[in-house]
């Protein structure tokens, strides 16, 4: 095994996939874009799915198998959230680079094809008044230029843009999938993880690449070369599965002082309130002691304390509230008290 280097540049970026056809687990999305890529005659697309699952990556990635690098910087622009995107840079700076025509020389053997791209990542975040000052963009300048949708939430994109777009869906990575890209990185980075650490990485990253990189790379550079469960979820910010379900054992007690307490010391610790609710609710789900209907009433309350959370509420309140409702659900007592 290799030993560890330090290196500057992020693992994320340093193990992107470089072509298309490198992208794992999106077989549908890498065959159709492959045969597309064939003819270099590509639509205007729509790339959607959560977080980590390569969406960014395939975008580059057509770009880069089209223009190469010389052409690349000249061909393309690449806008995100952090960019400003309002009605005016849709009037101006995209309308502008996506007016002007380009040549069809070839250069170091690539396609070449006689558009530019312009990537929208996380569109999803722009303003409807912005989506809709693209319509008439994309429509006018559309033998010249192509357009690539990026985002999470489908729902957040306007119909008259999703309808001009050939979209494309990616899935969540499965464990299997995750576990193999990882334990790769670890072979080339000289990292050692066992078996107990890679399923707790796949977890706590819920099917995004990314961020289980993200995990790895930082856990690498606090602990070693040998890396640990703990380690992983230390530097995760996940909470410890024991203070779960000791929040479980202590409602299930019926006790609310008990209950009380134990909230006390996890706010005492500073978990994230959010954090735990969403941790708890796995917890709930599967645990195979608690019939559906109990399980129906904590999950409603487990939504509610989310939404108060989101808007600013107190977390040991709202944690207590959880606490609470869990052991009346627990021991079917009457949701309201009766007077």
């Amino acid at each position: 095994m290799a030993p560890l280097v330090p290196s500057s540049q992020p693992w994320v970026e340093k193990y992107r996939p470089r072509q298309v056809k490198d992208v794992a687990h999106q077989e549908e999305v890498v065959r159709v874009l492959t045969t597309t890529l064939q003819t270099a005659d590509l639509p205007h697309m729509l790339f959607y799915g959560p977080p980590g699952t390569g969406k960014t990556t395939t975008a580059l990635a057509i770009a880069y198998q089209l223009y190469g690098p010389e052409l690349y910087k000249s061909r393309v622009l690449e806008l995100n959230a952090s960019d400003e995107r309002g009605i005016n840079v849709v009037r101006t700076k995209i309308k502008d680079f996506a007016a002007v025509a380009v040549g069809t020389a070839r250069k170091g053997g690539y396609p070449c094809p006689p558009y530019k791209i312009i990537i929208l990542d996380e569109a999803d975040s722009m303003t409807e008044d912005a989506q809709n000052a693209l319509r008439r963009t994309m429509e006018t300048y559309s033998k010249v230029t192509r357009f690539f949708f990026i985002c999470n939430y489908i729902s957040r994109i306007i119909e008259p843009l999703a309808s001009r777009c050939a979209k494309f869906r990616f899935k969540p990575l499965s464990e299997e999938v995750m576990s193999n890209r990882i334990l790769h990185i670890c072979n080339e980075e000289g990292v050692s993880l066992d078996a107990q650490a890679l399923a707790t990485l796949s977890s706590i990253s819920n099917g995004d690449l990314r961020r289980a990189i993200t995990y790895l790379q930082s856990a690498a550079r606090l602990f070693g070369s040998s890396i640990s469960s703990t380690d992983l979820i230390s530097v995760s910010g996940a909470i410890p599965e024991d203070v779960v379900k000791s929040l479980l054992a202590s409602c299930k007690s019926g006790e609310f002082d008990v209950a009380n307490k134990e909230v006390n010391n996890i706010i005492a610790d500073g978990y994230p309130v959010s954090q735990l609710i969403s941790q708890f609710l796995d917890v709930i789900v599967h645990a195979d002691d608690i019939p559906d209907e109990q399980k129906a009433r904590i999950c409603k309350k487990l939504g509610e304390a989310d939404k108060c959370l989101v808007d600013g509420a107190d977390e040991y309140l709202q944690l207590l509230d959880v606490a609470s409702e869990t052991i009346r659900a627990l021991f079917d007592m009457p949701q309201t008290l009766v007077f």
